[in-house]
């Protein structure tokens, strides 16, 4: 059989598999979009019988095919996902998604091409396509059992502006999949200025995303929805978190938005002294997990209410009587680790206030661990302690985990203890002073 056409009866019969995959991909990326507060629309397929044999046979020659496997390795783009944005600028904030959330495989690759050999027949006044296509995996630990089958599945997905989109499956189609011949010298001049037309578009976008800011931080009213947030800190970023605005993630932003209206605190006033407490990103937490975390710190009665609003994120399953005991339990001993946790986070703070080892405004934008290490009061077990603790509450904060509830009470035991040594040495410090001071 034919190297080709044994390849395109392979793929007849795996065409739902990259299907599928494509459609995995692009239900966490919508997902995660959502969640950050970032406009996109993103669509799913997998490559269509007709349009691959075309491709195949087109490139056949050059590439010279001696397997099947060989097809499989060129052609990347069997499953694709594409995420059309409504805001050109937001590029960089999904690219952090992307990485993040999935296995990106192979250099980035960012239009347009200045590396490209391929000289184009027409001269172009404009720079055509405006994009950025990955690579990527599923990554297995977030995958059912019954979907663990797509971790090998290679899917590209393209980000670009919806005006781009457009533009270029018109120009694609046209240009490289010609039905009728080659283009003459006046259909690649329409093309082009159709291409200018959309970047002039995609510049009247960012104007609105812009606009969009300033009304939101000028009108004083509430935020409408988590969009409105994103838009509010994307504005906020560059002069009150410096480098922060370029490497951290915005985080699940919907939640934040939620307590915020629980709060009664959703306008932009309100926020704005938060920002100015936060912090390069040392721990990897994300900007929503900042401000919920400032706003935990304080008022810690505030942590029944977010814990409601993950509630309300996660699956609920069926109720039992055992079940309703063993959740009460574990809520009440959640409740009593995170007390004592803010206890110790305000204990050291102070402490690192008063021993001046930091002033007001700078000891909330550093990171708790870096603030234990610099007091010196801890011995290394002590620190390695803190450390799992903090990485405990972190994921019962913001990471959907499951409390144990042994291993809650574990940690409040071991808080009270860090409480202890604190207050041994605040006490040692003091009948020091005082003996240096009759010396």
């Amino acid at each position: 059989m034919e190297i080709v056409a044994e390849f395109l009866a392979r793929y007849r019969k795996e065409y739902d598999f990259y299907d599928q995959a494509a459609r995995l991909i692009a239900q966490r990326l919508e997902n995660a979009l959502r969640e950050t507060g970032i406009r996109a629309i993103v669509t799913s397929r997998a490559k269509s019988l007709s349009r691959l044999e075309d491709k195949i046979r087109q490139r056949a020659a050059k590439k010279n095919y001696k397997t099947v496997e060989d097809i499989f390795v060129d052609i990347v783009d069997l499953a694709g996902c594409r995420v059309a944005l409504y805001f050109p600028a937001d590029r960089e904030q999904v690219k952090r998604i992307v990485t993040g959330l999935l296995r990106v495989h192979e250099p980035i690759k960012e239009f347009p091409d200045k590396t490209a050999t391929k000289q184009p027949t027409y001269e172009k006044r404009f720079s055509g396509y405006w994009a950025t296509h990955y690579r990527v995996q599923l990554r297995d630990v977030s995958l059912s059992e019954s979907e663990k089958r797509y971790a090998d599945a290679r899917v590209e997905v393209q980000v670009a502006s919806v005006l781009m989109h457009a533009w270029s499956e018109v120009e694609h189609d046209l240009v490289y999949k010609p039905l009728q011949g080659g283009l003459s010298t006046e259909e690649f001049a329409i093309l082009d200025e159709l291409n200018g037309l959309v970047m002039a578009g995609e510049i009247a976008l960012e104007r609105l995303q812009k606009a969009g800011e300033k009304r939101i931080a000028d009108a004083g009213h509430a935020f409408s929805d988590q969009y409105d947030l994103t838009t509010f800190l994307l504005s906020r970023m560059p002069s009150e978190a410096g480098s922060y605005s370029t490497d951290a993630a915005l985080g699940r932003v919907d939640m934040l938005y939620d307590l915020l209206q629980k709060l009664s605190i959703a306008k932009p006033d309100d926020i704005e002294p938060y920002l100015t407490n936060l912090h390069g990103d040392v721990e990897k937490r994300s900007i929503a997990e900042q401000i919920v975390d400032q706003l935990l710190l304080e008022d810690p009665s505030r942590f029944s209410t977010w814990e409601a609003i993950r509630e309300d994120r996660q699956v609920i399953s069926k109720s039992s009587p055992e079940k309703d005991q063993s959740q009460q339990a574990s809520a009440e001993a959640l409740g009593a680790f995170m007390m004592h946790w803010i206890a110790f986070e305000r204990a050291v703070k102070l402490r690192a206030v008063s021993n001046r080892l930091f002033d007001k405004a700078e000891v909330e934008r550093t990171p708790i661990g870096r603030i234990v290490r610099t007091l010196q009061v801890f011995d290394q077990n002590d620190l390695d302690t803190v450390d799992r603790i903090r990485n405990l509450r972190n994921n019962v904060v913001h990471g959907f985990y499951i409390s144990d509830t042994n291993e809650l009470r574990d940690a409040e035991r071991h808080l009270k203890l860090l409480q202890q040594t604190l207050k041994r040495s605040s006490r040692g410090k003091s009948r020091q002073s005082r003996g240096s001071r009759k010396t």
